[in-house]
């Protein structure tokens, strides 16, 4: 097999019959090799010449496989490091990819497998996809670092966010460029936002499982469409599933997909996401929803590099850089048990924090001009408005809960009342701006202007306090020394008060307060909070 452009590599094990192994499935796909069977060799060899990649075994004569990452980085080097480790050393693994490198592989080595990680290394990888798209798919929007996608369906399929996806995606080669399409779409240039673009731009170039963390409204999937399109796999499908949206029982047949008959509406094969982003990179948004049952799944799919369809009897290997995001701290769910601690150390390799809007208020006026360019697009109407210096200092003294998507809703809101060229103060209708209420009246007296119709100073409605839950002369008497236990303890009280009008039904009782069954079992265990049976039980046997 030809290849099509020149490729050297260095393959470094300790062992002779695997060297000859590497070396000849390598031959065969076209590329260079030179082999090398202690760190100090490979070092020799590096000195005479650059390769595209080196492949090492972790364990060798006079040191380890990261002894040789460190010196890669040392030395500044640009090859891409394949790291090989024994079977279920998951430890080495995350390592290994934490030091630099680009992937790993578990022996005995796949040689299917192991071609696809040095041509993906290498930027060859499987049938790329074109990049060329038709002109009448719609291309994604130029928006600044928040999560405003559209709105997508609890389970997308490639074919449904491929094309909309990739209609911006740069190639391969321009997107290693400095000037990044990707990065510059996350607008703002405070030190937060600059340290989140050298974050993507740096662990774009490894296949290390990325962790992004960050509030509801940031810019999470933003940051992660941002490292695929940086990435060597840009022109390959980015797939993004909202992992709370599906329901628990499809969870598997979503994933991994499933065969004809292999439950009752299964009339036909079909694939999962994994399957879907053979090739690309899959995006979990809200893998802290997860239940504990697919997180196991989950898991083996991440170390096994493979997926079993609902029906299938043999695992299909796929070829997947995961990307996964949450509003949650892990590591608190981790101890709580609600979440597997080896599944968070596969995915949490690399941890990318977005910061919430409040914390770089200086982007404001970026971040609004970007996505009142992109509301005047959309609504055909040109010049876009702007922003006054007045309406952007009400703007910085608003606290943003909703961060970036906040953000978006209420320029669409200004932008469709104000009807000018500009937006002012008046056009903006910020939370704090609603008129006094009497409860404020009975609580903050001595804050409130001589005439009670006259508009607060800025600085009070912003500390505005919550309405109160039980009476404004309560929260006036006393303030909670440890509001996260306050706010629990009202929480479990109405949740004992609904469960207790509707019987103990939990699904009855989670209607009535607006939630979901899974999200009433949830908060019950979060909680303590047991159910009729329970309760009896324990009352039974003297514990209550």
């Amino acid at each position: 097999m030809s290849s099509p452009a020149y490729f050297s590599l260095l393959v470094v094990d300790d062992e002779p019959d695997l060297r000859t192994l590497y070396e000849l499935t390598l031959l065969r796909e076209g590329y260079e090799i030179e082999t090398a069977s202690s760190v100090e060799e490979a070092r020799l060899h590096l000195q005479d010449r650059v390769y595209s990649a080196v492949i090492t075994d972790m364990r060798l004569p006079d040191g380890t496989g990261l002894d040789l990452l460190s010196f890669l980085e040392r030395e500044g080097r640009k090859e891409k490091a394949i790291v090989i480790t024994a079977y279920g050393s998951a430890e080495n693994a995350v390592e290994a990819l934490k030091a630099g490198a680009y992937d790993y592989l578990t022996k005995p080595v796949d040689l299917k497998q192991f071609r696809a990680v040095v041509a993906s290394a290498l930027g060859r990888g499987p049938a790329t996809a074109p990049t060329t798209l038709p002109s009448s798919l719609p291309a994604e929007r130029s928006v600044p670092s928040s999560d405003l996608s559209p709105a997508r369906s609890p389970a997308r399929n490639a074919s449904d966010s491929t094309p909309a996806d990739s209609a911006a995606l740069p190639s391969a080669a321009s997107a290693a460029a400095p000037a990044s399409p990707a990065l510059n779409r996350m607008a703002g240039q405070s030190a937060a936002m600059k340290q989140v673009r050298a974050m993507v731009d740096k662990v774009a170039r490894s296949m290390a499982p990325v962790l992004v963390q960050g509030e509801s409204g940031t810019g999470k999937e933003l940051v992660a469409r941002a490292i695929h399109e940086v990435s060597v796999r840009s022109a390959q499908p980015f797939i993004a599933v909202n992992c709370s949206a599906i329901p628990d029982h499809l969870l598997e047949a979503e994933f991994f997909g499933y065969r004809r008959g292999a439950f009752t509406g299964a009339q036909e094969d079909r694939e999962g996401f994994f399957q879907a982003a053979d090739g690309g990179t899959l995006f979990l948004d809200e893998i802290g929803e997860l239940p504990l049952s697919m997180q196991s799944k989950l898991l083996r799919a991440v170390q096994e590099r493979s997926v079993r369809p609902v029906g299938a009897v043999n695992e299909l290997p796929v070829n997947v850089r995961l990307l996964s995001a949450t509003h949650k701290d892990l590591g608190v769910e981790v101890q709580a048990g609600r979440f597997r601690q080896d599944l968070y150390y596969r995915l949490n390799v690399i941890q990318i924090r977005v910061p919430p809007l409040r914390e770089r208020l200086e982007d404001l006026a970026g971040i609004g001009e970007r996505v009142l360019e992109w509301i005047a697009r959309e609504a055909g109407v040109w010049p876009a408005p702007r922003l006054t210096p007045a309406a952007l200092l009400h703007l910085s003294r608003h606290p943003f809960p909703g961060n970036v998507r906040e953000f978006e809703n209420l320029l669409h809101r200004a932008v469709a009342l104000s009807g000018g060229d500009t937006i002012d103060v008046g056009d903006l209708a910020l939370p704090s701006d609603a008129p006094v209420d009497a409860w404020v009246m009975e609580v903050m007296p001595s804050s409130l202007p001589a005439d009670a119709s006259a508009p607060m100073p800025p600085t009070t409605s912003l500390m505005k306090p919550p309405r109160p839950l039980h009476g404004a002369a309560t929260m006036a008497a006393s303030l909670p020394s440890d509001l996260a236990v306050y706010l629990d303890d009202i929480e479990r009280d109405m949740l004992l008060r609904a469960l207790e009008q509707h019987r103990f039904n939990r699904t009855a009782a989670g209607a009535s307060l607006g939630l979901s069954l899974r999200q009433m079992r949830y908060r019950m265990a979060r909680l303590h909070v047991m159910d009729g049976a329970d309760t009896h039980l324990d009352v039974e046997r003297g514990n209550v």
